[in-house]
């Protein structure tokens, strides 16, 4: 899904998949984002350029991009950006008037939430399969096709199906299976109409929550894909039915149990106020009784990354021996885990007990899901 680059369209606006394509082709051009400091640093575009130019220009202000007027450079296009299109509208007006080959992203860091690349899995000379990096850059969600001969799995699919669903068919693949994690707070899952539109089975753990069709998996359960190997690890901790996928004994898709410095919040969807306390617990117990105790050099795919992932096909991904030296959490004894780790807690995805309630099919989702999702994932608690 990449080639020669991509035009960037004539005028004053510029789809988020137009974006996405220039980007995914390496094509010159410089993003600026106008949003308040604070909104930017949620989320942001990577390698985008900032001016906190929201009041002024609202204000009709126009010097507020007056440095830019003097340093940006003209042989290449300008895409300007922020939180739903309106702002970056002014912007590239100002700018347009002022010379520059500009366009406003349409909709916004909102419309952008399901922009995605990829990144294959660097592997162990042992693995037999190999593993695509989905990575939704506009939510930080992180997704993995795993291939071996002539089919494939799909772990906690985040964007549209058609693209998995692309990516497989471009590399020979059939998918038949697909697998979550857990119940998801911070996105709509894509696992259902994914396995629908390709006749896949559908793996969730094993629990009383969700209440659609699936098959559910049980500690040690094993799922095949071709000549590998997926097997569940009940990992409970950020939810109750968090599992990780170890796969061939090479890579452990952790979901929202591990990630690259950090560890799964315990707290969201909670029953009580007690609850965040058990699971984080549970976290401590899962951790050192599953995850924590695989080979060094088994591969780490989180569920999630801290920030917006650059389109340079680099895998966000690590061997377990550097994960445990840097998630110094991890290193507690589990008194001290479970009071660092209910310190450490950030604020609420927006519109989780929602998304939480879609997941497990207790409400149906709404046509726009990218606007119940904006926001960035929340899913980790503090390095």
């Amino acid at each position: 899904m990449s080639g020669t680059p991509a035009d960037i369209p004539a005028g004053r606006e510029i789809s988020p998949e137009q974006l996405r394509d220039a980007l995914e082709a390496r094509t010159p051009l410089t993003i600026v984002d106008v949003r308040p400091a604070a909104e930017r640093a949620e989320w942001a575009i990577p390698g985008s350029l900032h001016v906190d130019a929201y009041k002024r220009l609202w204000d009709g202000d126009h010097s507020v991009l007056a440095p830019l007027v003097d340093t940006l450079p003209r042989d290449r296009p300008v895409v300007t950006v922020c939180a739903k299109g309106r702002t970056s509208a002014l912007a590239a007006e100002v700018l347009h008037q002022a010379g520059f080959n500009v366009s406003s992203l349409a909709g916004g860091m909102a419309a952008w939430s399901g922009a995605w690349n990829t990144a294959d899995v660097r592997l162990p000379a042992r693995a037999a399969a190999r593993i695509l990096q989905v990575r939704r850059v506009g939510k930080g969600c992180l997704s993995y096709i795993v291939g071996s001969d002539a089919q494939a799995a799909v772990i906690d699919p985040a964007v549209d199906p058609a693209v998995y669903l692309a990516l497989a068919q471009e590399r020979g693949w059939t998918i038949t299976a697909v697998l979550d994690t857990h119940v998801h707070a911070d996105h709509i899952t894509r696992a259902y109409d994914l396995a629908r539109r390709c006749g896949a089975t559908l793996y969730l753990p094993r629990q009383t929550r969700v209440e659609r069709p699936h098959t559910a998996l049980d500690d040690g359960a094993t799922v095949r894909a071709g000549s590998t190997t997926l097997r569940a690890l009940r990992t409970p901790g950020h939810t109750h039915e968090s599992t990780c996928y170890l796969i061939d004994d090479v890579a452990v898709a952790s979901g929202d149990t591990l990630f690259l410095n950090t560890v799964g919040r315990p707290d969201l969807a909670a029953a009580d106020a007690e609850e965040p306390k058990a699971r984080a617990a549970a976290l401590f117990r899962s951790l050192h009784d599953a995850v924590l105790r695989l080979k060094d050099d088994v591969v780490v795919m989180p569920g999630h990354s801290s920030s917006a992932l650059p389109f340079d096909g680099v895998p966000f991904a690590a061997p377990l021996a550097e994960v445990r030296r840097d998630v110094k959490v991890a290193a507690l004894a589990e008194a001290e885990f479970v009071d660092a780790v209910l310190a450490r807690i950030p604020p609420t995805p927006a519109n989780h007990l929602q998304i939480v309630r879609i997941n497990e099919g207790k409400e149906a989702a709404p046509p726009d899901l990218q606007s119940l999702e904006a926001g960035a994932n929340r899913c980790a608690i503090g390095a």
